[in-house]
């Protein structure tokens, strides 16, 4: 890291989420890992504090070795539970609140999936998890599409951070509709996430320089076929790309400009 770099990261704001601060932009999945220990590796490579773990597929027993939660130190990583799996809001309530009774904070990553095949999201249950939820004290990060309408809706329900796919879950797309998450994020007040579609470093790059606050992967990490080198590579782009919107790029022309002046040339 170069002192300029240094410089510039250290004189932007910090992601705050519900109150809480958090030192990475990236956050990171804990699922489809080949083992534990490379799981432990990749998050500790990609810089991130904070990881997100599916209350209703993994062992809420944290003394068994074999489960995720025994290698998650919660002293170095910010454990945030998420309701994947879930097809209703019911079942989201609940896992919720099960997460809670487990010991977890008041922090939830909502999903509420309305399709098996595309995975996108059902959005009239997600925005009535997010109310009921949101009602009880949890603070919602609530997984969406890119629709504004949708993302307005879920930030009047009381959601904590709103985080619309860059494309369906798993799928490696990079951001489909760069205008949508743009739109979303000059739109709403509390934090826009993107979450979900990020396949390589230039899609986390291009994801943060549309001006988001933050980016969710797990895939790309973990079905990368150096998982470890991904996440090197993906912590690198998730600061890049911050850098290059808070630095903010030249005009975009369809004709060539000369980078040098043309007065006072030699004959």
């Amino acid at each position: 890291m170069t002192e300029t770099t240094t410089k510039a990261e250290a004189s932007d704001t910090p992601l705050v989420v519900g109150g809480r601060e958090f030192r990475s932009r990236l956050i990171v999945g804990t699922g489809k890992y080949a083992t534990n220990e490379v799981m432990v590796d990749a998050l500790r490579a990609s810089g991130t504090d904070c990881v997100t773990v599916a209350v209703r597929r993994v062992d809420l027993d944290r003394s068994k070795e074999e489960g995720i939660l025994h290698h998650l130190d919660a002293a170095e990583f910010f454990l945030l539970p998420n309701t994947a799996g879930c097809y209703s809001a019911d079942d989201a309530i609940r896992y919720a609140r099960l997460a809670r009774a487990a010991g977890f904070s008041d922090f939830l990553k909502l999903e509420v999936i309305g399709d098996e095949t595309t995975l996108l999201p059902d959005v009239a249950a997600t925005i009535e998890a997010a109310r009921v939820l949101a009602d009880e004290g949890f603070k919602v990060m609530a997984y969406t599409n890119d629709d504004l309408i949708t993302a307005l809706r879920l930030e009047d329900a009381g959601c904590a951070a709103v985080m619309p796919l860059a494309s369906p879950i798993g799928s490696g797309l990079g951001v489909v509709n760069p205008y949508f998450i743009r739109e979303i994020k000059r739109r709403l007040e509390v934090p826009v996430i993107v979450d979900a579609g990020v396949g390589t470093a230039s899609d986390a790059c291009i994801t943060m320089e549309q001006g988001v606050d933050g980016v969710l992967m797990n895939t790309a990490l973990a079905a990368a076929d150096d998982p470890v080198a991904m996440a090197t590579a993906m912590g690198l782009a998730v600061r890049a790309g911050r850098l290059a919107f808070r630095a903010g790029r030249m005009p975009s022309r369809e004709i060539a400009v000369p980078s040098s002046p043309s007065k006072g040339m030699l004959d």
